[in-house]
């Protein structure tokens, strides 16, 4: 199994920005589809953005396209979720999440392997 682990989470104001972190634990990463997916209390699971092995392809969900950006760096097994113009509607917890298969339209259940998740809060 691959464990995640993410990081950089936290409160944060109207219009500002945080940079999510996901350290895979080996080097199967490279082979990986990654994914950010975010379910905030008492709502449905939420795709947000996926990214394919190599890094050259990316997906976002249109609620967060233009302000979030998903990258990797596949030589230190991380995947990143860059947050900008953020708003009170991505309060939420971010969990970063692995599958075999890099798929469009992605679902926010697909995928094999799972973080801890870290939350994201947005003050209005």
């Amino acid at each position: 199994q691959v464990q995640l682990v993410e990081s950089g989470g936290g409160l944060v104001q109207t219009g500002g920005s945080l940079r999510l972190s996901c350290a895979a634990s080996d080097h199967t990463f490279s082979t990986y589809t990654m994914a950010w997916i975010r379910q905030a209390p008492g709502k449905e699971r939420e795709f947000v953005a996926t990214i394919n092995s190599s890094g050259r392809s990316t997906y976002y969900a249109d609620s967060v396209k233009g302000r979030f950006t998903i990258s990797r760096v596949n030589a230190e097994n991380t995947v990143y979720l860059q947050m900008d113009s953020l708003k009170p509607e991505d309060t939420a917890v971010y969990y970063c999440a692995a599958d075999r298969s890099y798929v469009l339209p992605p679902s926010p259940y697909q995928y094999l392997y799972w973080g801890q998740g870290t939350q994201v809060t947005v003050s209005s």
